[in-house]
């Protein structure tokens, strides 16, 4: 829950300045946002109100028992696979959102997969702006989607920050233009397997989006939209490069590191009123980033 206020400044180029905040999901006076305030996603018992999609199988089929829920916790877990086979996966909350501040920690745990590709070693993520899972065939790899990447030090003591942007099927803007690359690193410190982590997202439609870890902001960019490479087997006609993301699904990540989610909270501020509190902090001054 959130206990102090967390103030972001963007610097550089980025003249925007949002107070944020923060309250107790339990808190009356937050109840103006979204008329229900800080909401969790995982109800800490089970994930009936999510949607499992793994690459060859159909929407549904949480195989090997892939996202399980042990002590309280979402655990991507991958002991009963035979082989791991590119079994990349995603668990989805049911519903799309448009504008919000979603929380989720995460801890990297056990040991990664050595049959899986080496890049997916400590690494990990969440899926947002996503399509429906249940638009995706058996053969799709990824979603098209925006992710916000975790990753942890391999402990070779090179930096390795984790809140980057990676965007299978879509591109972004970052300082000013389209950026190419598929993936963009934050500012973030390199934090160890073990530690948890605080992420959090704040997402405005298609238009700003900040990427905040531990409480400081690490990466911010604008106007996701459909297009670029990487996601793979998907249906043509869901695939418009150039449509501009309003909304979508948000889903947590397996690609063949376990890793534990603990916390996965949003406050939705569609539809949030100029006359509440909450809005100036989100919403007003805004600065387009140059």
């Amino acid at each position: 829950m959130f206990n102090t206020p967390t103030q972001i400044k963007i610097s550089g180029s980025c003249s925007l300045l949002v107070l944020l905040l923060a309250f107790s999901s339990c808190s009356t006076t937050q109840k103006t946002a979204g008329e229900k305030g800080w909401v969790s996603l995982f109800n800490g018992k089970n994930t009936k109100d999510w949607i499992v999609k793994i690459f060859h199988h159909e929407v549904g089929d949480n195989y090997g028992n892939t996202f399980r829920v042990e002590e309280g916790m979402i655990k991507v877990r991958y002991d009963q696979y035979d082989k791991f086979n590119n079994r990349y996966g995603h668990l989805y909350y049911k519903q799309p959102f448009s504008h919000y501040h979603l929380v989720v920690e995460y801890r990297f745990a056990d040991e990664w997969r050595k049959d899986a590709p080496s890049y997916t070693q400590l690494n990990s993520g969440v899926m947002f702006h996503s399509q429906d899972p249940r638009t995706m065939p058996k053969e799709q790899d990824w979603p098209i989607s925006v992710e916000m990447q975790f990753l942890a030090g391999l402990g070779d003591g090179k930096p390795r920050p984790t809140g980057n942007m990676c965007s299978p099927g879509t591109d972004v803007i970052f300082q000013g233009k389209k950026d190419p690359r598929h993936c963009i690193e934050s500012s973030s410190k390199t934090y160890g397997k073990d530690e948890w982590v605080r992420a959090e997202l704040i997402v405005l439609g298609d238009s700003l989006i900040t990427h905040i870890i531990n409480g400081e902001t690490v990466l911010q960019y604008s106007k996701p939209q459909i297009g670029g490479g990487v996601a793979n087997g998907y249906d043509p006609n869901i695939k418009v490069d150039g449509k501009l993301l309003k909304e979508g699904f948000i889903a947590l990540q397996s690609e063949g590191q376990p890793i534990d989610f603990r916390k996965v909270e949003i406050l939705n501020l569609e539809g949030l009123s100029p006359k509440s509190p909450l809005y100036n902090r989100y919403f007003a001054p805004e600065i387009p980033i140059k």
